[in-house]
């Protein structure tokens, strides 16, 4: 029987239609909006998941893990929800505008801070040149992650904690570690038409074109810590280059052994034998060759007596005799004995 891992792994009932929307994927209640009860149940069901990401299963595992991702970060993503929510049959008030609360207010409401300790933050970050969200963590109000959170809150943008996520390696094998590092950005996978990027600031439009480029959709930012976001650079394209080195060495493993197997001795080939068809035709065709070497052993010499010796001692003022006497007989010599000696 083939495995259904909705039914199996995340005991979605068989008559919910395959593959389940976002709501049902995650066991939440349609047009769920608290986004705490989705990262909830986000963060759950991933670890049951990742149970039987070292299995019979694993490229199973992995798919369901990227599913679940996504449906959380579309969630999460009021703009990407609203969207989201309408193809399902949602019907929004158009006078209803949504008012995001600010990082301080999230902070105030959430992150235990108290009005005294935010203006503090904000008198430290005005002196220093920092964000709010930098100077409440270099003061160890908060941690970096809930920083974070509440800065995604205020931009209206997904947060994402990369210790859930694992990207997708054909995306990072596109977009190179130190255009990751210098921009301090985790790519992670395509989701609709959109890659989406976790960012700890917004990038600039010469980023978003790049990236556009290199992978042929238009980007859009998740916000992530900056600490989690550089140790996720550092984990994951570590894994890249690790696999393109064991790739590499095997190709180069290949290539010998294909040598290896190539490689065979020289077969010589045989000389004619003697009297048959094919010796005398070789045996000509070296007479031809003799008789013109012959002629060369006459005409060189005596075209150098010529324009080399003085006509002093040229015979008769044509011909000289020096080379002509001398030269021809040694080259007539050893042409004969080369081209028309029997062998």
């Amino acid at each position: 029987m083939a495995l259904d891992v909705y039914k199996d792994w995340l005991g979605i009932p068989e008559n919910i239609p395959r593959p389940p929307d976002h709501y049902a994927l995650l066991r939440l209640v349609t047009f769920e909006d608290d986004v705490q009860k989705i990262r909830g149940h986000y963060k759950k069901l991933n670890e049951h998941v990742r149970k039987y990401a070292t299995g019979t299963y694993q490229v199973e595992s992995q798919e369901l893990l990227n599913d679940l991702a996504k449906a959380m970060l579309c969630l999460t993503d009021p703009e990407r929800k609203h969207d989201y929510d309408e193809v399902l049959g949602r019907e929004f008030d158009e006078n209803d505008e949504l008012v995001r609360p600010t990082i301080a207010q999230t902070l105030v409401r959430s992150g235990g801070l108290s009005r005294d300790q935010i203006d503090e933050a904000k008198d430290f970050a005005e002196r220093r040149g920092l964000s709010l969200r930098d100077a409440v963590v270099q003061m160890k109000l908060v941690d970096a992650e809930t920083a974070a959170e509440a800065l995604a809150i205020e931009l209206g943008l997904p947060y994402v904690d990369l210790e859930q996520l694992t990207p997708d390696d054909s995306i990072l094998a596109k977009i190179p570690r130190n255009v990751a590092r210098r921009n301090t950005i985790l790519p992670l996978f395509v989701d609709d038409d959109t890659l989406l990027v976790a960012c700890v600031d917004e990038p600039t439009h010469d980023l978003e074109d790049e990236l556009r480029l290199r992978v042929g959709v238009p980007m859009r930012r998740l916000i992530a810590s900056p600490l989690s976001v550089n140790q996720g650079i550092a984990r994951f394209y570590a894994g890249i280059e690790a696999d393109g080195e064991a790739e590499s060495g095997a190709d180069r493993a290949d290539t010998e052994k294909v040598k290896k197997t190539k490689k065979k001795p020289k077969k010589r080939t045989a000389a004619p034998k003697s009297g048959s068809p094919e010796a005398k035709e070789a045996e000509q065709k070296r007479r031809q060759v003799g008789l013109i070497l012959m002629c060369w052993s006459v005409v060189l010499p005596a075209a150098l007596d010529q324009a080399v010796l003085p006509d002093s001692i040229k015979f008769l003022d044509i011909f000289g005799f020096c080379y002509t006497l001398f030269l021809s007989p040694v080259l007539l010599l050893l042409v004969f004995k080369s081209y028309f000696r029997r062998r």
